[in-house]
């Protein structure tokens, strides 16, 4: 095992590719020449890793051709409790007719996958659901497995199976009310397999509520020790042992762990919390982890939102220790009851969670590991580019050519900032389920298109499912929602433009005074530091640094006698204003106002 010291020369050794995560596309961009001669990636095979693509002018369908070229075609061996696909790359084992992703052999490492666990307990697709009329967001746990297996798709290009269960209504109060079909797709001369599932409700069966879903992967604790979610959020990452009690103290909810003698002495002292670790939907795009012996990355990426409940600014987790990754389509985490999706009779629903994408790269011996992060970042880019996927087969997931397009230009008329309208620049724009002005957020039963305008408020929304949506939007710096008046009917191949759209934030008057910036964030406000009995080490001096545990009580430690007095004119936002006034309940804020009109 690789000691903490072994990984810090390493970074330093990649000090060059650490960018910020507002700019890491362009650097991405400017660095792809560079990462093209250093990364050099091995299969079993030993020839180059098929799913390292740099930027090239190629179209998706001839990239795919090439790539296929020098590879064999896939192979499906089925067994009475398993089932293989194999691609000459990895071999992906699965439980027959269940479901679950029980091995993942690659590179000459016989399973990624915990073989300490049970076989159920390795990689799944799970949820927690309720009956309808339960309150809070603790349900049933189902790991829905499969009692049937189907081969969908079989061919030297593509192997797609399904795992289904099917519910009547002698499983009533059982079993949750749906139809539940899992899919797993292989590629030829992919380093990694995709899986996607499709959840029914009939209108007759009874209502229910659905709390979480996700897929998780539970990897090998004797290998991936280093866990990567963004550039500036990567880390060394304790054991699953020192969160127990006789190496771990518990703190004010399970998730979060005193580490008091942990394995690994530098980790002595640090608070382990999931929560930690969680992304807002619009930036978790790839995270994962990986292998320092042998040089192995294993990577979840998520090409699209489309799916995830909440819109773009929704938090959910991503990977934590375990070593666990997980794939987040739905939870109730940072929200609680309001988005708990809940079914009423006489309700028909369905919906197509994923595709989702295990990808997996590896180095040969001398190479920094970090490299593989880095080239999972590409392949997050390639995955996002050939959006949607045209090789699932169930008709339920809709191909481009199926889908629709809607662009126009949103204008802010607020006439006691300029008698002219102005772009909505940089705006929030999207499409969700038709609702009120922001329901947005707490929609979850649909799916949503998300972008941003430019810097004139011009904007595009492409590959859009059919159906009907309303468009909404919001702009940094201005307040309040914007929803266009009309609902949007999506068709395939339509290509809807509404013009110039104008929002007009909220006024009584013109503006006196204000305390920090409308954008939907508390970054621009005071944040404290942790206390130092309970650190993570990774959010010292960090943009994030409100991720460390415990500051709810800082406030009171900061403000023993009363809460805080902010006196407009004097005082800053940044270093005056708590960022959340949490531990005192009914507060009130003394405002000694100061107010200055220049006299003309």
């Amino acid at each position: 095992m690789s000691t903490i010291s072994d990984w810090s020369v390493k970074k330093l050794k990649m000090c060059s590719l650490y960018f910020s995560e507002s700019s890491w596309i362009w650097h991405l961009a400017f660095g792809n020449i560079m990462l093209c001669v250093l990364l050099k990636l091995t299969t079993q095979t030993q020839v180059p890793n098929s799913n390292f693509h740099p930027p090239v002018e190629v179209p998706g369908e001839s990239k795919a051709n090439l790539m296929s070229m020098s590879f064999p075609g896939l192979q499906l061996h089925i067994e009475d409790q398993h089932v293989v696909m194999d691609n000459g790359i990895l071999q992906v084992n699965i439980s027959n007719p269940e479901g679950m992703v029980t091995g993942i052999e690659y590179n000459g490492i016989d399973n990624l996958l915990e073989i300490l666990n049970e076989e159920s307990n390795r990689g799944y697709w799970d949820l927690v659901w309720n009956v309808a009329g339960s309150t809070g967001t603790k349900g049933i746990f189902d790991r829905m497995e499969g009692t049937s297996f189907k081969v969908i798709v079989e061919n030297e290009e593509q192997v797609e199976l399904s795992f289904t269960r099917l519910w009547d209504p002698s499983m009533e109060g059982k079993l949750v009310p749906l139809n539940i079909d899992k899919r797993y797709i292989m590629l030829r001369g992919s380093s990694g397999f995709y899986s996607y599932a499709i959840y029914e409700h009939l209108e007759e069966w009874p209502a229910f509520n659905i709390d979480n879903t996700r897929i998780a992967f539970k990897l090998r604790e004797d290998m991936f020790h280093y866990m990567a979610i963004a550039d500036n959020r990567q880390r060394f990452m304790p054991l699953p042992e020192d969160r127990l009690p006789d190496r771990g103290q518990a703190l004010a909810y399970p998730e979060a762990v005193l580490l008091v003698n942990p394995v690994e002495p530098d980790f002595k002292g640090e608070v382990d919390d999931k929560y930690q670790y969680a992304c807002e939907n619009k930036d978790n795009r790839v995270h994962g982890w990986i292998s320092n012996n042998p040089s192995v990355g294993f990577w979840q990426i998520t090409a699209s939102d489309e799916f995830r409940s909440g819109g773009p600014l929704k938090q959910c987790l991503t990977s934590h220790v375990g070593p666990t990754t997980l794939a987040i389509f739905h939870s109730v985490h940072y929200s609680g009851e309001d988005l708990i999706l809940k079914f009423g009779p006489n309700e028909p629903w369905k919906k197509v969670f994923g595709p989702v994408f295990i990808y997996l790269n590896s180095l040969t011996d001398g190479d920094d590991p970090l490299l593989l992060w880095e080239d999972a970042k590409q392949q997050m880019i390639y995955e996002v580019q050939t959006w949607p996927y045209s090789f699932p087969a169930s008709e339920d997931f809709q191909s481009a050519d199926q889908r629709g397009s809607v662009c126009g230009r949103l204008l802010i008329q607020d006439r006691y900032i300029s008698e002219e309208n102005v772009p909505g620049n940089c705006a929030y724009v999207g499409l969700a389920l038709p609702g009120n002005v922001g329901s947005w957020q707490r929609e979850c039963k649909g799916y949503q298109f998300w972008t941003r305008a430019d810097e004139d408020g011009y904007f595009s929304i492409n590959n859009i499912r059919t159906g009907d949506y309303n468009l909404y939007a919001w702009v940094p710096g201005v307040i309040g929602d914007y929803q266009y008046d009309a609902v949007i009917t999506i068709d395939s191949g339509c290509e809807i433009d509404v013009g110039d759209v104008v929002y007009e934030p909220p006024r009584d008057g013109p503006t006196l005074w204000e305390i920090g910036i409308p954008d939907r964030s508390a970054a621009e406000f005071y944040v404290p530091d942790p206390d130092p009995k309970f650190i993570n080490k990774l959010y010292v001096n960090h943009p994030d640094r409100f991720r460390q545990y415990g500051l709810w009580e800082r406030y009171s430690q900061l403000y023993p006698d009363g809460d805080l007095v902010y006196t407009i004119g004097t005082c800053h936002y940044g270093k005056d204003w708590f960022f959340a006034q949490v531990t005192r309940f009914g507060l009130m804020i003394r405002r000694q106002i100061l107010l200055y009109f220049p006299v003309e």
